[in-house]
């Protein structure tokens, strides 16, 4: 039979199965093979098996040759903020001085620097920007990115982005899953009548995303400092009546109670969850919501408290792990180095690292049914790493592993080693 791709010369194969998120002890349960080979044709994945046989069984248009890698699911992240333009590494160093994000925030800086760049860039080179950052995400093994807005702060702006997304979509071969954060934080035109900003949202902002349809998400940083628990009700419950699907910013610098919202509203995700206490989990739980762990923002923001990881996986809860990147809070497109900060942060093992960042990113987006997993029937999103063994995967900081992407059954993506004579 001809095929598309056979992928060959495969070390180990680890992948997590199935189609639903996994918590708790089936969280680090994959499935590890040694010797087999891929077979691809249009875009999916056709059968795992033995080499010799799949050799026999297929004649192949193109063929792979992992040289003895380590092949996984391509990774999903899913929480990013990559629309933007401009940098703000002053902020960055403010916070080494001392600090907070929330002063920084206050005083005009965070959030609102990143609108006015926004505001003051073209579509086009908005689009130029977020083109070079989804192929750094590719190179570094992220085949599908969840997108969000939230540096506009006005109809028009959110509307410019999210056409860049959609752009974006259409150009690259990176699956883009685009959310409207419109109530990321309250503009500098708004900030002494929040209220009125709320309005805009509900009465304006969101039926014309709505009737756009170039979004599927409804985000919101739910903080007392920007939108409260009312607030954030009111914004995505109007988002839910016009069909978005739901994410929250949930408990990242207080334990408003964010989290429990998030369940109450039926919601995908609930983000970051530093400030998360035994009721939000006991009820992301319930309500079979995925916690979106990023473990470099504490960090980023100089913060002690993070995200109580390891208590929601022995709480049965099913997280996924992402890089949060964005222009103020975590710079860092990699999500290999966010597996490593998983293991250290949380004590996830690296098949627990690599469930949460694959197929628990995949549910957390709705995808649970086509990406995260190599099993037949699915979209074929692969990585070659270089590793030989999937613990590895959270053993090794500060190089990119990745040898070869496979998106949607393409080879997308190949690197020699500098040194393409030498010997394995």
């Amino acid at each position: 039979m001809q095929i598309d791709l056979l992928v060959t010369g495969v070390g180990e194969c680890a992948t997590p199965l199935g189609v639903r998120a996994r918590g708790g002890s089936e969280l680090g349960r994959i499935q590890v093979r040694t010797g087999c080979a891929i077979a691809i044709d249009g875009g999916r994945i056709l059968e795992l098996g033995p080499e010799a046989e799949l050799l026999a069984r297929h004649t192949p248009r193109e063929r792979l040759d992992a040289r003895g890698g380590l092949v996984v699911p391509g990774f999903v992240d899913a929480h990013t903020h990559p629309v933007f333009a401009g940098t703000r590494e002053d902020e960055f160093e403010q916070r080494t001085r001392g600090a907070t994000y929330v002063e920084i925030a206050l005083a005009g800086g965070g959030i609102l620097s990143s609108v006015r760049g926004v505001r003051g860039s073209s579509k086009e080179e908005l689009l130029a920007l977020l083109l070079v950052r989804l192929d750094r995400f590719l190179e570094l093994g992220t085949t599908t990115v969840e997108c969000k807005t939230g540096y506009g702060l006005a109809l028009d702006e959110e509307l410019k982005c999210l056409e860049v997304l959609r752009e974006a979509q259409r150009l690259h071969p990176i699956e883009v899953v685009p959310t409207f954060l419109g109530a990321h934080d309250v503009p500098e035109e708004y900030r002494a009548r929040k209220a009125d900003y709320v309005k805009l949202l509900v009465e304006e902002m969101l039926p014309a995303v709505h009737a756009q349809g170039i979004a599927e998400y409804c985000d919101i940083f739910t903080e007392s400092h920007v939108f409260g628990l009312e607030d954030s009700r009111r914004i995505l419950t109007r988002a839910r009546e016009l069909g978005l699907r739901l994410r929250l910013h949930a408990d990242q610098l207080t334990p408003l109670g964010g989290a429990r919202l998030a369940a109450e509203l039926g919601a995908d995700s609930a983000d970051h969850l530093e400030f998360v206490d035994e009721r939000g989990i006991e009820a992301l739980g319930a309500a079979g919501v995925v916690p979106v762990l990023c473990p470099l923002v504490p960090i980023y923001l100089r913060q002690e408290r993070e995200a109580p990881g390891r208590r929601m996986v022995d709480a049965g809860l099913a997280p996924a792990l992402s890089t949060d990147f964005n222009p103020g809070s975590c710079y860092l497109q990699s999500m290999h180095e966010v597996l490593v900060f998983g293991a250290l942060r949380y004590r996830m093992s690296a098949a627990e690292a690599l469930t949460a960042a694959t197929l628990n990113a995949a549910c957390s987006l709705g995808r649970g049914a086509e990406l995260g997993t190599l099993e037949a029937g699915k979209q074929a999103d692969l990585l070659v790493l270089d590793h030989t063994h999937h613990r590895q995967l959270v053993y090794e900081l500060g190089r990119n592993p990745v040898r070869a992407v496979v998106k949607r059954g393409r080879v997308v993506v190949r690197r020699e080693p500098a040194c393409s004579n030498r010997r394995p």
